[in-house]
């Protein structure tokens, strides 16, 4: 088995070292991923720019690595397509992240849209994030663990994910036990945003946007209350946006059309 790995992190983080280096005992591991990270860039592609590869020393592992000067999406994208297009891969991979990926953060996340891009390149395709924060090799190197589990759980049939990518988020293990694998559906994601206003050397005015999580009311059967309750939540997820349920609606509105 080949295996595509990229994150939104960057190919220096710790998140993707530890899943490269556990995933290699199961397949041969080829990564692609920003040369810096690209964390809630969505899957956005560079197409006014040219994307820079550099092959890297990936901490001295034998394992094939490449920074590129684009998005998520971009490398995996450029890795299927130009830098491995010798190499058939069969899995691509996305992670493991700095912190969770839950409910309606998939829209921003970089981490997911490079899973995506995988799923758009007709790849059996897996996003993985880690509920924490200040995350050591320790817990990266566990939740890496976890995933080839997965893996090994559904290798054999890969074809259940012709149509669609799988999100994982880990619970951190410092503060929960992880109780087994729950396949969940998205849960609900809001922010208390807050847009601090600031002017620079110049006089110019910018802002820097930070702000929290709102607790909401979650259904019992998303990812956000699976991880809270100690489960490594399993979300199926495709890129086929069309609300089928409003089109015979809408429809019904509109007609007569006057043309």
């Amino acid at each position: 088995m080949n295996i595509l790995i990229t994150n939104d992190d960057g190919v220096y983080a710790d998140g993707i070292f530890e899943l490269a280096n556990k995933v290699k005992a199961i397949a041969n591991v080829y990564v692609v991923a920003p040369d810096s990270e690209k964390s809630a860039i969505g899957h956005a592609i560079t197409i006014h720019n040219p994307l820079m590869v550099k092959k890297v020393n990936f901490r001295n592992t034998d394992i094939d690595a490449y920074a590129v000067s684009g998005t998520p999406a971009d490398c995996v994208k450029l890795g299927i397509e130009a830098i491995l297009e010798d190499i058939h891969i069969d899995l691509v991979l996305s992670g493991i992240n700095n912190g969770p990926n839950l409910g309606t953060d998939v829209i921003y996340s970089g981490t997911v849209s490079g899973a995506m891009e995988g799923l758009v390149q007709n790849k059996p395709s897996i996003a993985i994030s880690y509920d924490g924060k200040n995350i050591s090799s320790k817990e990266y190197e566990k939740g890496a663990e976890y995933v080839v589990q997965f893996i090994d759980k559904i290798k054999d049939n890969l074809t259940m994910l012709d149509d669609t990518m799988i999100n994982i988020n880990i619970p951190d293990i410092r503060d929960t036990k992880i109780n087994g694998f729950k396949v969940t559906q998205l849960g609900i994601r809001r922010y208390e945003n807050t847009f601090e206003k600031r002017i620079d050397p110049r006089g110019n005015i910018y802002y820097w946007l930070g702000g929290k999580t709102v607790e909401l009311e979650q259904d019992e059967n998303s990812d956000v209350t699976a991880i809270k309750n100690g489960f490594i939540a399993i979300t199926p997820l495709k890129y086929d946006l069309t609300h089928y349920d409003r089109i015979g609606r809408i429809m019904k509105e509109i007609q007569p059309l006057d043309i």
